[in-house]
């Protein structure tokens, strides 16, 4: 077979990683690069770097709606992927940029679909007006992809039922993979005591927006017994709206409570597996989520893991096996009462949690290698080039 040159482009590129499409992007790329007979490059926001073509924002937008910046730094990316035999784009702020790759060069466009913009209407709260062009350039690329990756299952029905102009034949599911080397068990206790953590306690990781659920869980909190800690490794808010209600509840639970800890910056990765190891329970209390890497990456550092059941994490969390799930409907209260009830009840079963972490590595290990994520991933780019 031929020598494949694939255009990767992203908004997210290390340091500028703050969700899980961005690890996903970083992770998919070094996998892919391991392959024979496989050329990466990757083109993403930021500016120049000497790790990718970064692409600042053309001269004349600096005031314009961030929506409108990602089409203007687009343009700028596509006219940059000449040569290319596929071009592989990453959320909608990217996707614009392969749609027009595709048709000026007249080369595949393949989509991995991390998130739907219709599915995320609290999305409008930070992108103002930019929320309708946000949706028409995921819409426009989508609907005119040679092939799109859902990252689970649940997300393929998604796409479907989102854009029913879609075929259904060109949507394949992908799972996101973890790095089981990287996320490890690691027994260093000096970095729970650097965030002054003692005892036992439970833990979220992920960005403060209303996707991942963090004013659920800690109203929730309220009602879970004091003897447990709560570690928060919560920052990024999406808008000053649910940043400002984030941080009093947390306010309101510290008043009481000597054990919540608030860590705001994004760790460094060895802080992060010894945080997430040192946890009894991760939980992820998520209202949409097509996949959660973050769960992963927990049940990579033989964490047991209480996750909402929405979108994919039930293709990743095992139910009464990696840990368990609570069901969401869109009813707050119940939510909030099924995960205090849950929290209660796990955290008062040290030695269940210890066979969930246990379990949940077994699983990670043997389900979701990026190995297998890239192969399959190379095979699709062969499949839309034939």
């Amino acid at each position: 077979m031929s020598d494949l040159k694939i255009g990767i482009v992203t908004k997210e590129w290390p340091p500028a990683i703050y969700g899980g499409a961005g690890v996903h992007v970083l992770q998919l790329t070094q996998a892919l690069r391991t392959i024979n007979g496989v050329n990466v490059d990757v083109h993403c926001f930021g500016g120049p770097r000497t790790d990718a073509f970064g692409y600042s924002t053309p001269d004349g937008f600096a005031d314009s709606n961030p929506a409108v910046q990602a089409l203007a730094t687009d343009l700028e990316i596509a006219s940059h992927l000449q040569g290319v035999d596929v071009v592989h784009s990453h959320t909608w702020y990217a996707n614009i940029a392969g749609h027009i790759a595709s048709l000026q060069y007249q080369i595949p466009h393949v989509i991995s679909a991390h998130s739907l913009e219709p599915l995320r209407p609290w999305k409008a709260e930070q992108l103002g007006g930019g929320f309708a062009i946000s949706s028409w350039a995921e819409k426009t690329a989508f609907e005119s992809a040679a092939a799109i990756i859902a990252v689970s299952d649940a997300m393929r029905a998604d796409v479907l039922a989102a854009y029913p102009a879609i075929n259904p034949a060109k949507v394949f599911t992908i799972r996101n993979g973890v790095d089981t080397a990287s996320f490890t068990p690691n027994h260093d206790s000096t970095i729970s005591a650097k965030y002054g953590v003692t005892g036992r306690y439970a833990i979220f990781v992920g960005r403060i927006t209303r996707q991942k659920g963090l004013a659920h869980l800690l109203r929730a909190w309220k009602d879970v017994p004091k003897d447990y800690g709560l570690v928060l490794a919560a920052g990024s808010p999406d808008e000053i709206g649910i940043g400002t209600e984030v941080g009093k509840l947390i306010e309101q639970l510290q008043e009481s409570r000597p054990n919540i800890w608030w860590i705001k910056d994004m760790l460094p990765h060895s802080e992060l597996t010894a945080i997430l190891t040192g946890a009894e329970l991760f939980i992820c209390p998520s209202v949409y989520e097509p996949l959660g890497i973050v769960n992963l990456e927990a049940m990579a550092c033989e964490t047991a893991v209480l996750g909402s059941r929405v979108g994919g994490i039930p293709e990743v969390v095992s139910d009464k096996e990696t840990g368990e799930l609570v069901d969401y409907h869109g009813d707050s209260a119940e939510f909030e009462t099924a995960l205090t009830e849950a929290i209660t009840r796990l955290m008062s079963q040290p030695d269940l949690l210890k066979a969930y972490g246990l379990a949940g590595r077994m699983r990670a290990m043997e389900l979701f290698g990026w190995k297998s994520v890239a192969e399959a991933t190379v095979e699709l780019y062969r499949r839309v080039l034939a």
